[in-house]
């Protein structure tokens, strides 16, 4: 049972997901839009006002000009389309900014009150450091594509979503935590021993879902199962972060064969595995295709293997649910690139990985509470 002063650190948790959750999907935008690059300079505080008139829109688009961007892929750009641009990526640093304001404000109040419970005090405190973190990295993210490139770095790009999966997730992970009353909201609250991995034998009922997990051993191996395919899905994310960085949902808009081919020609473009991974369009499309099927087909199989053996039946929801969301998110997936990325689509396909990768979150810990 949630305690009472737990209940506004869930919210703030809850908060910190959506909001998080929300300056990703509309990241993306910037970049499926070529807007990241529209802002050439990087003020904390002052740059949350926009231009305010005709002198300050002219002269922040006369400091778009004069980066590649503006001289390849947005050449001839007129002010009223600068302004388009401009403006998402306002919005995506202004979300930004709110997403420090919405974690460290009740941080510090909570701290302030000795609100913040004791074994999760450092977590928590890491959440202001991740943010600052990831708004120095979001910029040095956007200069890699002021002077030499006409685009971000894809690594930099990668770095910058991989940081912000990893803030959701240390939000939602102690949120679901609190929710299940598992920590005491105050001072010197401990954690249940069904909580800390302590396995309990509780009988050996099977079947279906509807019994209590048989043996330590299978809670062992459902928590080991379940982190792992967590850690896959966090990387399988990345490697779409890669697709994006590359523009390589461009290219190759069929499905399921590339230029006719399952591997498609163009693959061993570049010399060395890691940088024909990284760096070629080509390759981090294929790369990205079967990981996501490979995604769907483990995530059905874990799903048939909970109901069909020993496991609870919260384990069996949680495996249900994030099958459910890989078959949503290779179906928007395969959407976008049969439609050749169109913003909407692909934005939701981004969404749908978050919430994927929440779900897998969520599987992961009703691994190791399940009764």
């Amino acid at each position: 049972m949630v305690r009472p002063n737990s209940k506004t650190l869930i919210t703030w948790l809850d908060a910190t997901v959506v909001a998080v959750a929300l300056a990703v999907v509309v990241g993306g935008i910037t970049r499926l839009t070529e807007s990241g690059l529209s802002i050439t300079e990087w003020k904390p505080v002052s740059g949350v006002l926009p231009p305010l008139g005709d002198v300050d829109w002219a002269t922040a688009y006369a400091k778009f000009l004069q980066i590649p961007q503006a001289q390849t892929v947005h050449l001839g750009i007129t002010l009223g389309a600068f302004k388009a641009l401009f403006w998402w990526e306002w919005v995506h640093r202004l979300l930004a900014r709110l997403v420090g304001l919405v974690i460290a404000v009740p941080f510090f109040w909570f701290w302030a009150r000795g609100q913040l419970p004791a074994l999760l005090r450092v977590r928590l405190a890491a959440l202001p450091l991740l943010v600052a973190a990831q708004g120095a990295l979001g910029w040095y993210m956007v200069s890699s594509g002021l002077a030499v490139r006409s685009t971000v770095s894809q690594y930099r790009l990668v770095a910058h979503l991989g940081l912000a999966l990893v803030i959701l997730v240390v939000a939602l992970w102690t949120s679901v935590s609190l929710r299940g009353g598992r920590v005491k909201a105050r001072g010197t609250g401990t954690v249940k021993a069904r909580d800390t991995g302590t396995v309990e034998a509780r009988g050996a009922g099977v079947g279906r879902g509807g019994g209590a997990v048989a043996s330590g051993a299978a809670r062992r191996r459902w928590i080991v199962v379940a982190d792992l395919f967590a850690l896959w899905i966090f990387g399988v994310i990345l490697t779409g972060g890669f697709v994006a960085g590359l523009r390589a949902g461009k290219i190759f808009n069929t499905f399921p064969l590339m230029g006719g081919q399952f591997v498609p020609p163009g693959y061993r473009q570049f010399t060395g595995f890691l940088t024909n991974a990284f760096e070629n369009p080509t390759a981090a499309q294929f790369h990205h295709r079967v990981l996501a099927l490979i995604t769907v087909f483990v995530a059905i199989a874990l799903w048939r293997w909970a109901r069909r053996t020993d496991a609870s039946a919260d384990i069996v929801r949680a495996q249900r649910n994030l099958a459910l969301l890989a078959c949503v998110q290779v179906a928007l997936g395969v959407a976008t690139l049969l439609l050749a990325v169109p913003v909407a689509i692909a934005a939701l396909h981004q969404l749908a990985a978050v919430a994927l990768l929440g779900a897998a979150v969520l599987a992961a810990h009703a691994a190791r509470t399940a009764r």
